[in-house]
């Protein structure tokens, strides 16, 4: 069983490894490397359930995400309070292409949305879906301030941004934001500074992209295996609070779970 980690003084503990679910509800417009077909609620039921099993709480989805909240809405197992539901606002995804709304407005419309696909009274944590323009969102944009608001109004448990950008990662922990999402992996290290800050100002970061969106042959594995050097040279980094990861495989979760779990216990 892994141990769950603080996300920066919040009082929620997450896994240090998330069950990413783009996968639930959207097939179009993602980079992975191969296509799939959508699971079937059987299939879905099964695999959080699976992650239950194996220790993993965190669960990452997005209003971007398709059906991804509305499927987890319906067929999450155990009680609601037993998980940590992280989403996100500003992105919708609609006939084919993504459309952003950074409004107050758009911001609190989504989170009520979000909150009854979801079927629960409180989201854990709600990160902005940045389109790239980190700076400007959070300091031009309404966004922030209505999620900030939503949070002491009892609906949030905790905000951040799912970010682009160093320089957004760190203004938005510099705003009060709790945590970010970061990309990180050994071919992909521009976003270390998040990480270090991280650390050093006890913030959390969830890291995505770990396996460079199921591109292991990039991460360029020297005869070892590429999820386990991957999940190594993340965990080295004292500032990850989880590892978000995105798979419809039952025998890959198990495996990373198993993979990180002795990398850990190291």
């Amino acid at each position: 069983m892994m141990e769950k980690r603080l996300v920066a003084n919040t009082g929620i503990a997450v896994s240090p490894l998330g069950l990413g679910t783009v996968k639930f509800g959207r097939n179009q417009g993602v980079k992975y490397p191969q296509g799939f077909e959508l699971p079937t609620d059987r299939e879905v039921r099964e695999l959080l359930a699976l992650a239950f099993d194996l220790g993993i709480n965190l669960l990452d989805t997005a209003s971007a995400y398709g059906l991804s909240e509305e499927r987890i809405g319906k067929l999450l197992p155990n009680s609601r309070h037993e998980w940590v539901i992280e989403t996100k606002v500003g992105e919708r995804f609609a006939d084919g292409e993504s459309h952003f709304d950074f409004s107050a407005a758009g911001t609190r419309q989504s989170v009520e949305n979000s909150l009854r696909l979801l079927k629960t009274d409180y989201l854990d944590m709600v990160l902005i879906h940045s389109d790239g323009d980190d700076v400007r969102i959070l300091r031009e944009e309404a966004v922030l301030d209505t999620l900030l608001t939503m949070q002491q109004q009892g609906w949030i448990r905790t905000v951040g941004i799912s970010s682009k950008t160093v320089e957004g990662a760190l203004l938005a922990y510099e705003l009060g934001c709790d945590v970010v999402m970061a990309a990180y992996n050994p071919v992909y290290t521009d976003e270390l500074p998040v990480l270090e800050a991280a650390a050093a100002q006890h913030k959390a970061v969830l890291v995505k992209k770990a396996f460079a969106s199921g591109h292991l042959d990039k991460l360029g594995a020297n005869n070892g295996n590429p999820v386990e050097q991957a999940l190594a040279f993340i965990f080295a980094q004292q500032g990850v609070t989880s590892v978000v990861l995105g798979t419809l495989n039952p025998k890959h979760l198990r495996d990373n779970v198993a993979i990180a779990t002795a990398l850990l216990d190291e």
